[in-house]
């Protein structure tokens, strides 16, 4: 039986999103602050380079086809280099390796109660590469479509005959019927998916209604405008409820409403009297608060010179300038500090920014 461990699982992620984004908005996904490296000027084309996926190398790419054994890492270089050379586009290599040596708790219990253990049938250490096409800002998008279509139907040399000495591209082709002879494309089930060295959270910033969007419309420092992934919330300022386009039309209890209006008021002095201050502040607006941030940062962590996550130096900056004291908070006083008579929150956050639906912005 054969074994496409990368594939297979890759195939699944792509039936997966291809439901999410049957259940949510294509623009759920999309992200902005992002420029494709293919804007930028092209540099000539290493004849031995693998160009190894990066972070870098777009939130959403075309999974063309993967490669596994002994010669992987060469058939997937010559395709790489074809689809630069030939084709143009931004092919990338990612690897991965599995280890089916090692013992694996089976099913069950032996008669001493000890679990069982038990080994695969064909021990042996594999590794995949995987040949993507990338720079692709969503998956939605007409450039990342029109390649994907262009993907499924070409006929590359490195892909042809006899060439390539990887077993998983051979049992591969002999699976969806091609031989020497074929015509069919090779990458006719070429797919996209999500850049498998971004976090999770990347894919999901939270999303808009047009009611919120246009509570914000008319903001001077709106946290819509903030160009980076995150900022660190600051100020929240409540409304003690909730009110949307019915409630306002229906509710005779005008209490909720102005209490809204004074938690913006309030954020939109805040945010006018950190800016004063020097401090990069936004302000934004829903049906049931305002909230003031500070900054705009793309990551909150950064490695060191030993690669162990530390907070970014911004958030640190931000926390120790706005936040409590903090001599004071490690003896048990908590004392918030206060900007123009307003008081800042204790705990200070970094969030998720916001974004407006693609095509609205």
């Amino acid at each position: 039986m054969l074994q496409f461990t990368f594939f297979r699982t890759a195939y699944t992620q792509g039936a997966f999103l291809a439901m999410t984004l049957f259940i949510f908005p294509p623009y759920a996904f999309a992200q902005s602050g992002w420029l494709p490296t293919s804007w930028f000027p092209h540099t000539q084309n290493d004849p031995q380079a693998m160009y190894p996926l990066s972070e870098q190398s777009g939130p959403w790419l075309v999974l063309a086809t993967t490669f596994r054994g002994d010669g992987a890492r060469a058939d997937a270089r010559d395709l790489v280099q074809e689809l630069r050379s030939e084709n143009r586009l931004k092919a990338y290599t990612h690897e991965k390796s599995f280890d089916f040596t090692g013992e694996q708790r089976g099913l069950g219990l032996n008669s001493d109660g000890s679990p069982k253990k038990m080994r695969y049938a064909n021990s042996t250490q594999v590794l995949e590469v995987a040949v993507m096409v990338g720079d692709f800002a969503s998956c939605n998008d007409s450039r990342a479509q029109k390649t994907l279509a262009k993907i499924k139907n070409l006929q590359p040399q490195a892909l042809m005959g006899d060439k390539g000495k990887s077993r998983a591209f051979s049992d591969f082709r002999r699976m969806i019927g091609l031989d020497k002879k074929s015509s069919k494309a090779p990458m006719r089930l070429a797919f996209m998916m999500p850049n498998p060295l971004l976090p999770t959270e990347y894919f999901s910033q939270p999303e808009l209604d047009s009611f919120v969007i246009e509570m914000n419309a008319d903001v001077d420092h709106s946290l819509l405008d903030c160009p980076g992934r995150y900022s660190v919330r600051v100020a929240t300022f409540t409304g003690a409820g909730g009110f949307g386009q019915e409630a306002m039309s229906t509710s005779n209890d005008d209490g909720v409403e102005s209490r809204l209006i004074k938690a913006a008021e309030n954020a939109h002095r805040l945010t006018e009297a950190l800016r004063k201050q020097g401090w990069q502040a936004w302000e934004f607006h829903d049906r049931e608060s305002s909230i003031v941030c500070v900054g705009s940062l793309s990551q909150v962590t950064v490695g060191n010179q030993n690669g162990v996550q530390q907070p970014h130096p911004e958030l640190l900056r931000i926390k120790n300038g706005l936040g409590p004291d903090p001599e004071k908070l490690a003896v048990g006083t908590i004392l918030p500090k206060r900007v123009d008579g307003i008081l800042l929150d204790i705990d200070l956050r970094p969030i998720d920014v916001p974004r407006q639906p693609a095509g609205r912005r």
